[in-house]
């Protein structure tokens, strides 16, 4: 008797249109956010309109945790019991622990088919979307963890922020700490790869900004014809929407979505974030140190 579908677990951090979430029957555990003693679930409990009034009127930067064992546990055991095969991939264990809890978790379950895949970089949303496609096409956990790792050399993220004082605050500011008393003069161009965050450039203004992530965009689609991708910001939609709108009009876009980052990483880069995630496809690999 062939085995059931394999089915996706995946955390609030990547940031999945709910439609998608609904089209490919995906499980989301929320992260949390606390504002002193007020602790919300990512998408749950807090709307992100919520979450940067309150960031706005906050004098302190709020914490962000991982899930707690017994979300994971509560859905992979509905799961489990109608027989599923699960691939649950989640935010890299650099920049949250919730890869700690998702493993405990499946120790509850000895006897299920359970992976549990430390997605290594940012842009995550997109490979949870191309896992979620591969067990719609009936690929097994085997096929559909090789179908994830292929994307991992080609997936690059990228963005401009409007202050490096949240990554700051938060411990995240990495190889963008030399930047920190500069930042009224530039725009510095950051990636973030297993949560490291690298200086890929430096402009003065957005439309600069735009400009040389385009360019980015150009030389790492040499050898792709088209274009999987999303334009993510933080409260910052009219320039997001420039982006969207630029890439468009000069790349083939297979897919292109529009996201705006919720409380678990917004309390991270604070409003203004402006970036993309993408993979072309084509075999070309990645190197941020360029």
């Amino acid at each position: 008797m062939p085995s059931k579908k394999v089915k996706i677990v995946t955390d609030s951090t990547a940031y999945l249109l709910s439609e998608t979430i609904k089209r490919y029957d995906i499980r989301v555990v929320p992260l949390r956010v606390t504002f002193g003693t007020e602790a919300y679930a990512e998408g749950v409990d807090i709307t992100n309109e919520e979450f940067y009034q309150k960031l706005a009127k906050s004098s302190r930067l709020p914490t962000t945790s991982q899930p707690p064992v017994s979300d994971f546990i509560r859905v992979y055991s509905e799961l489990v019991q109608d027989g599923h095969p699960i691939f649950s991939i989640h935010i890299s264990g650099k920049l949250s622990g919730t890869i700690n809890s998702a493993l405990a978790a499946r120790e509850a379950f000895p006897q299920a088919e359970i992976e549990v895949v430390d997605w290594l970089s940012d842009g995550f949303g997109l490979v949870a979307l191309a896992a979620a496609r591969a067990a719609e096409e009936g690929q097994g956990l085997a096929q559909i963890k090789a179908t994830v790792k292929q994307l991992v050399a080609r997936m690059s993220c990228f963005g401009v922020l409007g202050s490096l004082e949240y990554l700051r605050k938060g411990g995240r500011i990495g190889g963008a700490r030399a930047l920190a008393g500069s930042l009224l003069r530039i725009k510095p161009i950051l990636a973030l790869k297993g949560g490291d965050v690298k200086v890929l450039a430096k402009v003065r203004t957005e439309d600069k900004a735009i400009e040389c992530m385009l360019e980015l965009v150009r030389k790492r689609m040499e050898g792709s014809t088209f274009i999987h991708g999303a334009v993510v910001h933080t409260r910052a939609l009219e320039g997001a929407l420039k982006l969207e709108e630029a890439i468009r009009a000069r790349f083939n876009c297979a897919e292109l979505s529009l996201v705006e980052l919720g409380p678990v990483l917004g309390t991270h880069t604070g409003p203004g974030l402006l970036g993309l995630g993408f993979y072309g496809d084509g075999e070309q690999q990645i190197d941020d140190s360029e």
